[in-house]
């Protein structure tokens, strides 16, 4: 986790994502956004659905939240949070960065 105690880097995600099972991948982005790129078996709630949608997301699981860049994820993993998900954490960087990181054959906007 990154100083803030809230984010995670890409390659923290990158491990998580293939030593926790339990782990689960918010993508707080717009469906258009997701069209062009998105990580496999992520759980795609664009962020203006989550307070009508957040039953759809476990409370007991580690939560990774990515967007874009990392803003409105941060912004999701805050509000999150504030409603007892202590296991949410925002990706740093988010889509843009897991794709010039980890995966660099992933389409790029």
């Amino acid at each position: 986790m990154e100083g803030d105690g809230l984010s995670i880097e890409v390659a923290e995600l990158d491990r998580l994502r293939r030593s926790d099972p339990d782990l689960v991948i918010l993508d707080v982005r717009a469906p258009q956004e997701i069209e062009l790129c998105s990580i496999e078996h992520s759980l795609e709630i664009p962020l203006s659905e989550l307070p009508d949608r957040i039953n759809e997301i476990p409370r007991d699981r580690p939560l990774a939240v990515l967007c874009h860049h990392g803003v409105r994820s941060l912004q999701a993993t805050m509000w999150l949070r504030g409603r007892g998900y202590d296991r949410a954490m925002n990706v740093a960087g988010g889509i843009d960065a897991w794709a010039a990181v980890i995966d660099p054959t992933m389409r790029r906007y």
